[in-house]
């Protein structure tokens, strides 16, 4: 019997697991665990955690509305050059331009603000460019939304991958190199000091996405996903709606964006390619095209398995295993076959079109036990109905082989394979009453 938890118990649940999740990510980015694991750990949690908001923002465009966009990557990167560009000390400026003359904008947000307001303003002045950057992809995209959004599948696709190629090399661009730095590195800006922050940062993010998605609003974008013309039936502005999908999408790529410049602490146009993209793409379609809470799990696991727990494969020596085939590259072979497995076996993600829940959970927990205890007799029974199937498929095989060696047999011997109708050559006339 399935049982169902109270919203009063689902809420200290899920209190109690963000509490207990946040204090060990405290206590292992405070030197409190000792080892490399650790630190591998709070790698692992900064990193998912930035990429399970962007993946949350390309599902909110692909899988809820429908639109099948690639240009994250282009919108990351314009975040993480408007938060860095904002965020550079002013003596580090003819530092970091050195070949620009010290570049065109000399002062920073962060220093303008900690001078007026002390530690407040540091902090502040951490966020503010953080939501301009947000602001101004989400600015741009409302602009490219007008002519690109009016195409549809595969051809919207490629128009938003095309878009994020020519801003990498837009911003690469040396007439720009004032303002961007051209094909060189921003350094030294400010950057988060505790890796709390990215994960409640992207965790609020995540969390207005998901009651995006269950507003009127994000039923409207189901509803286009589900059936355009019946939507537009209904008096749903599918234009309205596209765009305001598309454009609130590119705002959380942009703060991605910019919490990936804070993590890596240098930034450049060169990793933001169509791979970057097709990552994000592949960390939607793992976690399940329609859901966040797979996003998020698909995030961390596709960066905990490219980043640590392959990473041995590279080095010749995993799990206390040694090899000669372990050597450089083979971790992305066996990270690839990992990749065909999950599609193979979880072809709609890990978690489908659902969300987590709590009552799910536990229930799935409660159900271990029996599961565990009917394993082997569910093991007996499958091969059972194999050995049965494979059974029938070989009497059916002999049946054919010897039904087509008694045909050829007949015919070989003259003996015709079938009796023809006898012929006559009475014409027999009925009337209208069938006589």
């Amino acid at each position: 019997m399935e049982i169902k938890l109270k919203n009063k118990t689902k809420a200290a649940l899920s209190t109690i697991a963000i509490a207990l999740f946040l204090i060990l990510i405290y206590a292992a980015d405070n030197g409190m665990f000792s080892g490399s694991s650790w630190r591998m750990f709070i790698t692992v949690i900064e990193k998912g955690a930035i990429f399970a908001l962007v993946a949350a923002s390309m599902n909110l465009l692909n899988g809820f509305t429908g639109l099948f966009s690639l240009g994250q990557a282009g919108f990351m990167l314009m975040g993480a050059y408007s938060y860095a560009i904002f965020t550079i000390p002013a003596a580090s400026h003819d530092t970091v331009y050195q070949y620009f003359d010290g570049g065109i904008i000399k002062w920073s947000i962060v220093e303008i603000l900690e001078n007026k307001m002390g530690i407040a303003g540091h902090y502040l002045g951490i966020f503010l460019p953080m939501i301009f950057a947000g602001l101004l992809v989400a600015g741009v995209a409302y602009l490219i939304a007008i002519p690109v959004l009016r195409l549809k599948s595969d051809y919207l696709a490629i128009a938003t991958l095309g878009f994020a190629e020519i801003l990498r090399a837009f911003f690469q661009w040396n007439t720009l190199g004032p303002v961007t730095n051209g094909s060189n590195v921003l350094r030294k800006y400010t950057t988060y000091e505790s890796a709390i922050f990215p994960v409640i940062i992207a965790g609020i993010c995540i969390a207005i996405i998901f009651l995006l998605i269950n507003s009127t609003y994000g039923r409207a974008f189901k509803a286009i996903r589900d059936d355009e013309i019946a939507a537009e039936a209904m008096g749903i502005n599918l234009f309205k709606h596209k765009s305001m999908s598309f454009v609130i999408s590119s705002f959380f790529a942009g703060i991605s964006g910019a919490l990936l410049a804070m993590f890596q602490t240098t930034i450049s146009a060169t990793p933001f390619t169509t791979q970057m993209t097709y990552e994000i793409l592949l960390i939607v379609v793992i976690g399940g095209i329609g859901s966040i809470s797979g996003s998020v799990i698909g995030a961390f696991l596709f960066t905990a398995s490219a980043e640590w727990w392959l990473r041995g494969l590279d080095s010749g020596r995993w799990l206390g295993i040694s090899s000669g085939i372990m050597r450089p590259g083979f971790r992305k072979v066996v990270f690839a076959i990992l990749i065909m497995m999950i599609v193979l076996f979880y072809a709609r993600g890990i978690m489908g079109d659902k969300e987590f829940s709590w009552d799910r959970f536990v229930n799935w927990w409660r159900s271990r036990p029996g599961a565990i205890k009917a394993w082997p007799d569910k093991l007996k029974a499958n091969s059972e109905a194999r050995k049965k199937a494979r059974t029938a498929k070989a009497v059916a095989k002999a049946k054919a082989k010897e039904d087509k060696a008694d045909s050829e047999k007949k015919k070989s011997s003259g003996i015709p394979l079938f009796t023809p109708l006898p012929m006559s050559d009475e014409v027999i006339i009925f009337d209208k009453e069938g006589n």
